[in-house]
């Protein structure tokens, strides 16, 4: 596996070797770098050493040991999330000062919707349903992102967040990335809703790889 440490950059993982040192025999990873150089990381560095994820197919190119190259790739990106984060500080103070959709408060279909879930909610979905309609029901735009691993009952949040948007006369786009996906969620959501008298369709949306095709396409 390519690997990324924080000192030296990109290299490849090559395994775990046991070297002997004073008398005491210790596991450390070893990582080649350009030029045939290695690197020998204690197992109990792990930290410095982080997965490389690229963005595209291609073979990433190796950082040399002791180069200057990867300090000045490390000021760069630094440059770079820096403009970012101006960016993002100008972007949310442009978002708080615009008007949002206020949405009202929980209807008592909202309580019976919810009191259908066939489960037991987790402290920490209901904290995540609070949070979010507080958000819903203030008068700037929302802006949350909900994290957690598969299993831990993020749809059941985003159907009872769509249900309060349904029942204050709006329309709902839940977008996921797979048609398996959209099967599923739409089951889901359908025989959650419509028994509420809400009609629940499912639409695939194509991308191509020119944006020109795509334009076209719409």
């Amino acid at each position: 596996d390519y690997v990324v440490h924080e000192n030296h950059g990109l290299g490849i993982y090559q395994g775990i070797e046991k070297i002997e040192k004073d008398h005491v025999t210790k596991d450390y990873l070893k990582v080649a770098y350009a030029a045939g150089s290695n690197l020998y990381v204690p197992a109990t560095s792990l930290e410095v050493l982080q997965k490389y994820a690229g963005s595209d197919a291609k073979v990433p190119k190796l950082n040399r040991l002791n180069s200057p190259e990867w300090k000045k790739t490390k000021t760069r990106v630094k440059g770079a999330v820096k403009e970012i984060a101006g960016e993002l500080v100008e972007l949310y103070a442009k978002r708080q000062a615009k008007k949002g959709h206020c949405f009202e408060k929980d209807t008592v279909w909202q309580k019976e919707f919810e009191e259908k879930f066939p489960y037991e909610e987790t402290p920490d979905q209901l904290k995540a349903i609070a949070e979010i309609k507080a958000d819903m029901e203030k008068p700037v735009p929302m802006d949350r992102l909900l994290c957690g691993d598969v299993g831990y009952g993020k749809t059941e949040v985003a159907i009872r967040a769509a249900f309060k948007a349904v029942m204050d006369s709006k329309q709902v786009a839940l977008l996921v990335p797979t048609t398996v996906l959209a099967q599923q969620h739409y089951m889901t959501v359908r025989d959650r809703m419509e028994p509420f008298g809400i009609r629940v369709e499912t639409c695939l949306l194509y991308t191509s790889p020119s944006p020109r095709d795509y334009a076209a396409s719409r």
